[in-house]
């Protein structure tokens, strides 16, 4: 039989003396032993003390680099795996050019870091003058920067390179396998690839496949093999043992940090959700929402999946209108009242010299909020995937300098990759499916650098559908705790479990 090299000291462990192996199967286990026993040291250049955690992450990722496999760094956020990156990229630097796919948004940020902390790397931006002759004159100690964008656009060029090492930061982006940009990182060449997520699974166990395809070809088998042998299995009982099976196989390529295990100093944080009552007008109009919804769905008839797409719909416009009656129906001109609790709360904090991060997933909201801040007089930042880069960096600069008591932030583009540690209050005005996209954002405040005990306040409207999303959040997380260890994921949410959010039995 044939394996992937990634699967031999696996499998070398369940075979007894009189197995037969091969010549390469065996030169392969005698290297992943040798790497094991490496105890690389720190690179010159690096001007950096590096925490004890971070000092184990970068031996982690070496040790993994010297066996030629690859690794995922999914510590929790704001541990420093940019830095623990940097350190593997100065020590690989003489092997020859490396590739940094990052979101478009982090781009700014991996260059400042770069600049302090790994002066010695010649950084390069792609898609900054002539991309050819860039690609052409890479060399070792050379570090290029590409966004995901412009990875599947110029996945051909690309992957004529043989990078010594590659990074993919924040690579849940890479989590559908079907999309142009995974389909593009797997065509990428690299001696070394590592990842870096603070999710590695965040909606449901494909995405591990995805992210290991790229990582370490041919360890999970294929997706329809993956899809028979654990999601199958493991939907029908998340407690079976294909469980402990695929964490024993994902185990030696991901380490996995969270802050309470390694951050003692850092400041507490208190999450509290705060229940806002709707007002009379609002309440009716939330209950007829939610009947035309339910009559809408009841006189419709479609296949399996979309009808699923049908209720979405329905739902999302319900946690609109949960938002602001004016998001669904502006005609009608109804107050929100959780605007005007998050108005009362702005006031409460800034009083005590307090300052806030503020997330929403819907722009036309943030809208309505920045219109009424002006009003009161709150002095703001504002932040969304259509600020260009060159604002963005502006206004995560003056947020820090002091300019502004609350910053705005859409869900999407500012809940990764940001370092706003002047802020130690996070209010979330509507809950996501998926928590671990919520503490992503949290994380902007609560973070190395943070001295100030750090408060979450979650504004959900009271017997709205926020509510029964937040039921939801509890009960997905086992499975991602078994295999990574640590709660962060969600297992994907069936149809019946969105007619359940609607008020269905």
């Amino acid at each position: 039989m044939r394996v992937a090299r990634a699967a031999a000291f696996a499998l070398d462990a369940a075979l007894d003396e009189d197995s037969e192996r091969s010549a390469d199967f065996l030169e392969q286990i005698e290297r992943l032993r040798r790497a094991r026993a490496l105890d690389p040291p720190l690179p010159r250049g690096l001007l950096a003390e590096l925490r004890d955690y971070q000092r184990e992450g970068y031996r982690f990722l070496m040790r993994l680099a010297a066996a030629g496999l690859g690794a995922c760094l999914a510590d929790d956020m704001g541990l420093g795996k940019t830095v623990q990156a940097l350190a593997v990229l100065l020590a690989r630097a003489a092997e020859g050019p490396a590739l940094v796919v990052v979101p478009t948004s982090l781009i700014g940020n991996w260059q400042r870091e770069a600049t302090r902390f790994a002066p010695d790397l010649a950084v390069h931006r792609f898609g900054e003058g002539d991309r050819a002759e860039t690609l052409a004159g890479l060399g070792p100690g050379d570090v290029l920067l590409a966004s995901y964008g412009l990875l599947a656009g110029h996945a051909e060029a690309l992957a004529e390179v043989e990078f010594a090492t590659l990074v993919l930061d924040e690579a849940q982006a890479i989590k559908n396998p079907a999309t142009a940009r995974a389909r593009a990182a797997r065509r990428l060449r690299a001696r070394f690839r590592m990842a870096a997520t603070g999710t590695p699974l965040e909606n449901h166990l494909g995405e591990l496949w995805s992210l290991f395809r790229i990582l370490n070809p041919g360890l999970l088998g294929s997706e329809e093999q993956f899809r028979r042998r654990f999601v199958a299995p493991l939907e029908r009982d998340p407690r079976g043992p294909e469980r402990e099976v695929l964490r024993r196989l994902i185990a030696p390529f991901l380490l996995r940090r969270t802050k309470a295990e390694v951050l003692a100093e850092l400041p507490p944080r208190t999450e509290v959700v705060l229940e806002v009552e709707p007002g009379p007008e609002e309440a009716r109009f939330m209950a007829a929402l939610r009947r035309q919804a339910l009559e809408r769905l009841h006189g419709a008839s479609a296949p399996p999946e979309q009808r699923r797409i049908h209720i979405l719909a329905e739902l999302t416009r319900l946690r609109r209108a949960a938002c602001h009656p004016r998001l669904v129906a502006p005609e009608l001109d109804l107050p929100s009242s959780k605007l005007e609790q998050l108005v009362e709360l702005l006031g409460e904090l800034l009083d005590n010299q307090h300052r806030a991060l503020v997330f929403s997933q819907f722009t036309d909201y943030l809208a309505l909020v920045r219109e009424r801040l002006d009003r009161e007089g709150i002095a703001y930042q504002y932040l969304d995937g259509s600020t260009p880069q060159r604002a963005r960096d502006a206004a995560v600069r003056a947020f820090q300098q002091g300019s502004g008591d609350v910053f705005l932030l859409s869900l999407k583009a500012g809940g990764l990759g940001l370092n706003l540690t002047a802020a130690d209050y996070v209010i979330h005005l509507d809950p996501w499916w998926n928590p671990a996209v919520e503490q992503q954002a949290s994380d902007r405040a609560h973070r190395i650098g943070q001295t100030r005990p750090v408060t979450v306040y979650k504004l959900v409207l009271a017997g709205s559908i926020e509510e029964r999303i937040l039921d939801l959040h509890g009960s997905k997380r086992e499975l991602a705790d078994r295999l990574i260890g640590a709660g962060e994921g969600a297992a994907p949410v069936s149809a019946e479990e969105l007619l359940e959010l609607l008020g269905e039995p």
